[in-house]
């Protein structure tokens, strides 16, 4: 069992280090790799909106960047009504890494939707890479 409420608490922080100016919707992200480290994003917007980039993302390009390629777990904070999941972008570069990654998202209020990269973006890899 994936123990997630750690990585809450972490993307909940991250999340307080939004540049959300336009959207004004802040999203934190916490990225367990296998060696234990703890790579955080948040999203930071640009005025040109395709320039934006989220926090989930932003984990990991940060761990990539530090030399992990194996991943464990992700949570994701919003401060939204329902949990949210990562955009298809983020599904996406998510699944290079970790096509069965497991996800924890979670809003403010406490509430939680654990799912799985695989589950969320299904058959990712196929047909692409031939696998």
């Amino acid at each position: 069992m994936i123990e997630f409420q750690s990585l809450i608490d972490a993307a909940r922080q991250a999340r307080e280090r939004a540049y959300a100016p336009y959207s004004r919707f802040a999203v934190g992200a916490a990225l367990r790799t296998k060696s234990g480290r703890v790579f955080c994003g948040c999203n930071v917007e640009n005025l040109s909106f395709g320039l934006t980039i989220c926090a989930e993302r932003a984990a990991v390009f940060a761990a990539v960047a530090a030399g992990e390629r194996g991943f464990e777990a992700l949570a994701v904070v919003a401060d939204s009504k329902a949990p949210v999941t990562p955009c298809g972008a983020c599904r996406q570069v998510l699944a290079e890494f970790s096509p069965t990654l497991p996800v924890c998202s979670a809003n403010l209020e406490g509430a939680i939707f654990q799912s799985s990269i695989a589950e969320l973006l299904p058959r990712a890899k196929e047909g692409i890479l031939g696998t």
